[in-house]
């Protein structure tokens, strides 16, 4: 019978090393796995390839109890799915699968911004849930770049090997083949570079920075579907789409004192009316704030 330690090392050698997560990634992963073998400490592969639905949510349920929000608890429940889809591997159980758990969601109300740790743990999940890592690693870049910068994606997509390597601020170019320049952070930088060290094919000052996986340009849609296989996970509304995170972009620099005009040049829009959208969106947020925080509204 595996100890523990022997489960918890197999695990993170599948992760590191067979699906070649980022490190990151990997401890997330594996604290994951051995929180649920702290309430299991005798369990082996066959037992872990037992487990079902009902004690899954039991184990799901202690977690929220110890004040795990809906957003973490998402991430915690694929995570753990991943592990227990391993065990039953490791136990010779056919078509390896794990319990059919439903994440928890998000309320569904009028779209609105995606919060900063929201568009962290989108662009988080994204890449986890890839197929490869340098393919997780460029899904990543790309949102944090819509988030970072406020790109329309098409603008990310266009971007090719000459904005190599970013510096804190790029030049792209948007609708009407107008440029403009956008800040980019280091996180976004840190991002991009990760998926160039990663990406196996050539990028050039004339081939597109971001690859698909035959080596062609990235298609906007497969950066569409992975966001939407990522927000059901997160229990995110269908509302977190690629374009809500530059709206996201908007809607926070404004929150933080951006005047419109500057924000109508960071994002690119022809006519300030395209950029006052964002005090309606802003003043809908402030009035949730209100509405919870204020003493009155209790």
């Amino acid at each position: 019978m595996s100890s523990r330690a022997e489960l918890l090392e197999a695990w993170h050698g599948h992760l590191a090393h067979g699906r070649r997560r980022s490190p990151h990634t990997v401890r997330a992963y594996v604290a994951t796995a051995a929180r649920l073998l702290d309430g299991r400490p005798d369990a082996d592969w066959t037992d872990l390839a037992t487990l079902d639905g009902p004690a899954l949510r039991q184990h799901l349920a202690a977690r929220r109890g110890d004040g795990l929000a809906n957003i973490s608890a998402a991430r915690e429940l694929s995570a753990l799915k991943a592990f227990l889809a391993f065990a039953r591997a490791q136990a010779g159980v056919p078509e390896a699968q794990a319990p059919r758990v439903r994440a928890p969601r998000v309320k569904k109300s009028i779209p609105r911004p995606i919060t900063p740790d929201d568009a962290v743990s989108l662009a988080a999940m994204v890449h986890d849930e890839a197929n490869a890592e340098w393919i997780g690693a460029r899904d990543r870049a790309v949102l944090l770049l819509l988030y970072g910068s406020g790109l329309r994606i098409a603008e990310a997509l266009a971007l090719t090997g000459a904005a190599l390597p970013l510096g804190e601020t790029i030049v792209v170019t948007g609708k009407g083949s107008k440029q403009r320049m956008v800040p980019v952070l280091p996180l976004v930088r840190e991002a991009v570079a990760d998926y160039v060290a990663k990406c196996p094919w050539p990028i050039t000052r004339e081939t597109a920075l971001f690859r698909g996986a035959r080596g062609g340009p990235l298609a906007p849609g497969l950066v569409q579907k992975a966001v939407a296989r990522a927000r059901i996970a997160l229990g995110l509304p269908d509302s977190a789409t690629p374009h809500a995170l530059r709206h996201s972009f908007a809607t926070h620099l404004l929150g933080a004192g951006a005047d419109l005009r500057s924000l109508q040049e960071l994002l690119g829009h022809a006519s300030l009316g395209s950029t006052q959208i964002y005090t309606r969106v802003d003043a809908a947020t402030l009035l949730d704030v209100y509405r919870h925080a204020h003493p009155r509204e209790q």
